[in-house]
């Protein structure tokens, strides 16, 4: 189940191990209710006759957590918010899976286009991704970037605009 997976994978990101005190501070800490939103309001999104309660977890997301994601964004398995305030993902967004935002990203459309992010990414605080271009595979973005071209896989990506710096081995610490 996606729920389960996704606090697993925060439990992991943030105390280092899967254990049933971590999985119990993982739920209790921020931004978990805007991924369980999040993945309800996608679940009564795919069954049009529950569209309706699709749109109430969208508003309670909201409403709640400050996270607006579109109704028909697609994140895969392992998706990490942690701060949910201010993030704004458009509903034509496709994500793969251990995609980790920090607090207000915006992952937005420009002329009708939305970025394509890979797996394995992580968007640091304030960062913004817009337009139709593609994020690879392995990528960390710095907080604040503003991303409006490609990032090839395996980079590190920072600055206003955006700029590869590290393009390779993405650290992991």
């Amino acid at each position: 189940m996606l729920i389960f997976d996704d606090i697993k994978f925060k439990a992991e990101w943030l105390y280092g191990r899967i254990s049933f005190i971590t999985i119990l501070r993982a739920i209790c800490s921020d931004a978990t209710m805007s991924m369980v939103f999040y993945r309800i309001m996608a679940f009564c999104a795919k069954r049009k006759w529950t569209m309706l309660f699709a749109l109430i977890f969208h508003k309670l997301n909201a409403i709640i957590c400050g996270c607006v994601i579109g109704i028909n964004a697609r994140f895969g398995r392992k998706l990490l918010i942690l701060h949910s305030v201010g993030v704004v993902v458009n509903s034509s967004v496709v994500a793969g899976d251990e995609v980790v935002l920090e607090s207000g990203v915006v992952i937005g459309a420009e002329k009708g286009l939305s970025p394509v992010i890979g797996s394995r990414v992580f968007i640091g605080s304030g960062a913004k991704i817009v337009g139709g271009l593609t994020v690879g595979s392995d990528v960390l973005i710095g907080a604040n970037a503003v991303v409006v071209k490609d990032i090839p896989c395996d980079s590190v990506a920072v600055g206003v605009p955006a700029k590869v710096i590290n393009k390779g081995k993405v650290p992991t610490e």
